[in-house]
């Protein structure tokens, strides 16, 4: 199974954006994408916290495939990305990463993935050490928290109008928030969201540390 994963966050790529550059590596590197996953955040949280994120990565198996935009979809913090690559890698699957052109794979040495992480931890930090919000990226709206709701009734086909109608707000507002964000064009994809499975995790060598809470879970007597 190939994956197409993006990820909605503050200050970060658009999802159609993400979708244009997945499409793109896929067609340039001959990968057929079976299933495109999204995950909608208003804001950076810990990895720990993302839910619907460790459904997925448990849902991942040997042989898959998984494509992403940049490093930073997984998170924005190294020590998370460097556990998201380790849960992939203890799956057998393989992490395609657009930019920078990366593949990694059981063969791929964490060595050589760190001069990457390094400089999205200088990011972090000067981002830290700004005033004000960084330069090029864009500012949340109030629109975030409905931002799903809004993505279900655009592929279902209702106008603007009705969606506005729908969450009672401002035709006008809500308008400018579709198209800034380039929702229209992604809804009117293929956009398949894998529901929240979770497979049986037994037999799997327990280095993804979602899979680790999930087997403490359940040892526990009620």
């Amino acid at each position: 199974m190939t994956y197409a994963y993006i990820r909605q966050m503050p200050h970060f790529a658009y999802l159609s954006e993400q979708q244009r550059n997945i499409l793109s590596f896929a067609l340039e590197h001959k990968l057929e994408i079976d299933k495109e996953v999204v995950e909608y955040s208003s804001k950076n949280v810990l990895l720990d916290q993302r839910k619907e994120f460790e459904s997925f990565m448990q849902r991942i198996d040997n042989g898959d495939t998984l494509i992403i935009f940049s490093f930073k979809v997984l998170s924005d913090k190294a020590e998370e990305i460097i556990k998201v690559i380790n849960c992939i890698l203890s799956h057998g699957a393989t992490l395609y990463v657009c930019n920078p052109p990366r593949i990694i794979n059981a063969q791929t040495k964490i060595i050589d993935v760190f001069p990457l992480l390094n400089d999205i931890r200088q990011a972090q930090q000067e981002k830290t050490n700004q005033i004000g919000r960084p330069k090029g990226s864009r500012s949340s709206s109030k629109f975030d928290v409905y931002h799903s709701r809004i993505m279900e009734m655009l592929k279902a086909g209702m106008s603007v109008s009705a969606i506005a109608r729908a969450l009672e707000v401002r035709r006008s507002s809500l308008k400018d928030y579709i198209e800034s964000r380039g929702l229209k064009e992604l809804a009117g994809g293929s956009w398949i969201k894998v529901l929240p499975t979770v497979k049986n995790i037994d037999n799997v060598l327990l280095i993804c540390p979602f899979e680790h809470q999930e087997k403490n879970k359940k040892g526990k007597v009620v």
